[in-house]
């Protein structure tokens, strides 16, 4: 079953196409990254999911669900869940609050603050202090317990390595093969190529806005890798 699929999606900002026909699935337990360069339109692919971009050709499903119109609950409420690029953590709202906006959904699940809490032992530590006073890597932490609090079958990750430190990657990449591993898929939108070859199964590459290569990660090594998406 195919938690999300994209058929030939035309992406718009205002008059501007930034998504040209993309095509993409994930199904349930599979990892897979969308790889491309800065301003490709990966971001773009979020928002379009979202309903912040207008999608006028193609569609996009969830699950069964095929919605006519897209809002910025649509995902979340069909079990799909975002991470977003740069964390946005709400200012005024403490750790345990910022949290709790995950659960808004309400989708029955495993994940609560008691959850989140065992994942990532320093944000009970820090619950009720500012979410911004985290540091990069708690933020990180945050943001990805906030999606999980809406017990998502599918997490998507927008540039989650930006601007963390190698050793703070490196416990990301093993958060989410865990978390896959716990029965949520993950969709890892990213140009760290060792967070990529770590984490995902398959891969798209997203050129000028559209996808000019899949495949297989299996057997890649990350030097491989790199020359293979080389576009």
């Amino acid at each position: 079953m195919n938690l999300l699929m994209l058929r030939d999606v035309d992406a718009f900002y205002a008059q501007a196409q930034v998504l040209h026909g993309v095509s993409l699935e994930i199904g349930k337990g599979e990892r897979v990254a969308i790889l491309g360069r800065n301003g490709v339109g990966k971001t773009t692919i979020v928002n379009a999911m979202l309903g912040i971009a207008s999608v006028r050709g193609g569609s996009i499903s969830f699950g069964a669900e095929t919605p006519r119109r897209l809002r910025h609950f649509t995902a979340a409420r069909l079990g799909v869940a975002v991470v977003p690029q740069g964390r946005r953590i709400v200012p005024g709202l403490t750790v345990r609050e910022n949290l709790l906006l995950g659960a808004a959904t309400e989708r029955p699940g495993p994940w609560n603050c008691e959850a989140v809490f065992g994942l990532f032992p320093v944000l009970r530590e820090r619950a009720e202090i500012p979410g911004p006073s985290l540091s990069g890597g708690q933020q990180q932490m945050l943001a990805i317990g906030r999606a999980l609090m809406a017990n998502p079958d599918l997490l998507v990750l927008d540039e989650p390595s930006e601007g963390l430190a190698p050793v703070i990657v490196d416990e990301l990449a093993d958060t989410l093969v865990r978390l896959s591993a716990a029965g949520t898929s993950i969709l890892l939108i990213e140009q760290n190529f060792s967070l990529v070859h770590r984490v995902a199964e398959r891969y798209y590459v997203l050129s000028k806005g559209t996808i000019v290569e899949s495949g297989s990660l299996a057997g890649l090594s990350v030097e491989v890798l790199k020359k293979h998406i080389a576009v």
